[in-house]
């Protein structure tokens, strides 16, 4: 468990410092940790602290406390491993009860780099969740490449494998959607304060935080319908290259139509054909066959069908 203070800087602290200070705080516990220094805090989880059954990032309000989860996604595989946590906080500070170490790391993370002139816990809750979402961008900035790359690939013909794709890319975008959506609401309830436990002054930080999560979120909507107009782009390029197959077929069945014509006229074998007994015979229905060919190639290409 760690323990920290929200002053300039995060500075750590102990489980005894609590009562006493007059600056907010944070702390960070295991699911087993909570339940032995659970009496420290003046607020109660009134939720399971299974984190297996965090599916949702959202937050609830009570009467002497704000309780809510957050189901975070790992950026490198935005469909796969989330990362689950449950908070509880008042207007003295929060605690993150985490069963890993992704919480731990965020806070380190916070510590090293910020430096706040006006400290206070909402500006820590911006912090964190803002730390949740930061490399959120250059995440969709890669998928956009990514789709500008099959794009280009589809316009050259290669379109076997690209359907499939689109479909894996579709599903990690309607997650983000999805988890943009929560992240929206867990920032309007903050923003809200039905408990007071905020500085008014200080909501403009949840708002800001709604505000950047809901620009990802319109970010996702293009390129999700973005994916809509490849995945027509696809169709279209298959109903091209069947036309094209449809095309050959054709212009093969039309090119040996008098040839087999021909040939069934003079397998017939009746007693009476001249061709038959004609020394040039054979060879003048080799001209003729090559003839029709050669005048059926060339009339389709004037008509453009080759």
């Amino acid at each position: 468990m760690i323990f920290y203070r929200i002053e300039e800087t995060l500075t750590e602290c102990t489980a005894a410092e609590l009562s006493t200070l007059d600056v907010p705080y944070v702390a960070i516990l295991k699911p087993d940790e909570y339940e032995h220094v659970k009496d420290k805090f003046d607020m109660k989880i009134d939720m399971d602290l299974d984190l297996q059954k965090v599916f949702y990032t959202k937050a609830v309000v009570n009467y002497d406390a704000l309780t809510g989860t957050l189901n975070i996604p790992d950026h490198i595989t935005f469909s796969g491993k989330k990362f689950q946590l449950v908070f509880v906080l008042d207007e003295k500070g929060i605690v993150l009860i985490d069963a890993d170490d992704y919480t731990e790391n965020t806070v380190r993370a916070i510590q090293g780099k910020r430096k706040w002139k006006y400290p206070s816990l909402e500006r820590f809750i911006y912090d964190f969740l803002e730390e949740t979402i930061k490399d959120d961008l250059d995440l969709l900035e890669r998928i956009e490449s990514d789709l500008f790359r099959i794009e280009d690939q589809i316009m050259k013909g290669n379109i076997e494998k690209y359907p499939i794709q689109l479909n894996d890319i579709r599903y990690d975008l309607i997650d983000m959607h999805t988890h943009y959506e929560h992240m929206v609401d867990l920032a309007k309830e903050l923003e809200e304060n039905e408990n007071e436990f905020f500085n008014e002054d200080n909501l403009r930080y949840f708002h800001l935080l709604a505000e950047r999560v809901m620009r990802l979120q319109d970010t996702v909507s293009e390129l999700k319908e973005y994916i809509v107009e490849l995945r027509t782009l696809v169709s279209d390029q298959l109903s091209i290259k069947q036309n094209n197959i449809m095309t050959l077929l054709t212009v093969i069945t039309t090119i040996f139509m008098p040839l087999t014509l021909i040939a069934g006229w003079y397998g017939m074998n009746f007693k009476y054909m001249p061709e038959l007994e004609w020394h040039y015979g054979y060879l003048t229905v080799f001209i003729v066959s090559v003839m029709i060919i050669v005048v059926s190639l060339i009339w389709f290409r004037k008509r453009k069908w080759l």
